[in-house]
């Protein structure tokens, strides 16, 4: 099977590239800064068509990740550079497909969990969940968050690639070892004393291992009837105070200092970054995964953060 992964020199690029390339399938990454690697790797800027669209001609699946991090301050210049780098590359990504001769039978195209509304009182899925942006008196950064989301899903859905079939992926967290990530940031946190509970900690986090994101996309790709919407997030999201209590267990921290909503919004100042990537309540479920037949490694928490630290310590060691 040939994969091509734009926007793939990310973190979870790696994951994927790794994965397939382990299996035996031939992957190509194109990214803005591409390195070394056991697979193909090609240069684009993001902005415009260029060779690397040659490249999604007899592809069987093209796995779009591109789009700048959302770990800033959202100022004007961050939150246009935030919607253009992925609303942009999607077009691109659907223009290649649209004059290729032989396009991939597959177009999965990254989305974010964060589309569904602050939400305590009850999970969300993708056939009863309700979408966020219209409730009162949302601060400007939850807002701005949605409507990149609903943004995106609409630029990836309006291409016009009548010959492939395609996923919009609405990931949680995605959990990985590696250096960079959401898992180290946390981790470190523990590491400090530092990874209590954030603001009131009824907030709901929505994360996956990675194994499983691998073990999903490959499962996705397998199963031709599936389309649409898709929740990639484990079926067991937990509030902010229970993550982060397992994850000290699991690192044996006996000390985790909380920190208020203040305390939060200076942080986040001082680290150019926003607390709405911490308060917002993210309680997504895969159901239409479920219901296809996926089966989780890592469905709780407490196992997939153990088995996540001590990953980590044997890359350190």
């Amino acid at each position: 099977m040939k994969i091509v992964i734009t926007g793939g020199s990310g973190q979870v690029g790696g994951i994927l590239s790794r994965h397939f390339h382990g299996r035996g399938d031939e992957v190509a990454v194109i990214a803005r800064h591409p390195e070394p690697a056991p697979w193909t790797t090609v240069a684009w800027d993001g902005l415009r068509a260029g060779e690397w669209g040659n490249h999604l001609n007899g592809t069987d699946v093209v796995i779009n990740l591109a789009g700048r991090s959302v770990n800033c301050r959202y100022n004007q210049a961050n939150r246009r550079e935030i919607m253009e780098s992925r609303i942009v590359t999607t077009r691109l990504v659907g223009e290649a497909i649209a004059i290729s001769s032989s396009p991939p039978k597959l177009w999965l195209n990254a989305s974010t969990a964060t589309i569904y509304r602050h939400a305590t009182d009850r999970a969300m899925d993708e056939v009863d969940g309700a979408v966020g942006g219209g409730e009162a008196g949302l601060p400007s950064s939850w807002r701005f968050s949605y409507d990149v989301a609903t943004r995106w899903e609409r630029a990836f859905f309006e291409s016009k690639t009548p010959g492939t079939r395609k996923i919009a992926m609405r990931s949680g967290i995605v959990m990985s070892p590696d250096r960079g990530g959401a898992f180290e940031a946390l981790l470190n946190l523990v590491r400090a004393g530092l990874g209590g509970t954030a603001g009131s900690g009824r907030q709901y986090v929505s994360w996956i291992h990675d194994a499983d994101f691998a073990a999903a996309i490959e499962f996705l790709i397998a199963h031709p009837d599936l389309n649409g919407c898709i929740n990639i997030s484990s079926p067991q999201p937990l509030p902010n105070r229970d993550f982060m209590a397992a994850l000290r267990r699991s690192y044996g921290a006996t000390i985790g200092l909380p920190a208020t909503v203040w305390m939060l919004e200076v942080g986040a100042f001082f680290l150019r970054t926003e607390t709405e990537l911490i308060l917002k309540s993210r309680r997504v479920v895969p159901r239409r995964l479920l219901e296809a037949g996926f089966k989780f490694r890592f469905p709780e928490w407490s196992a997939a953060a153990a088995d996540l630290v001590l990953r980590r310590r044997a890359q350190t060691d």
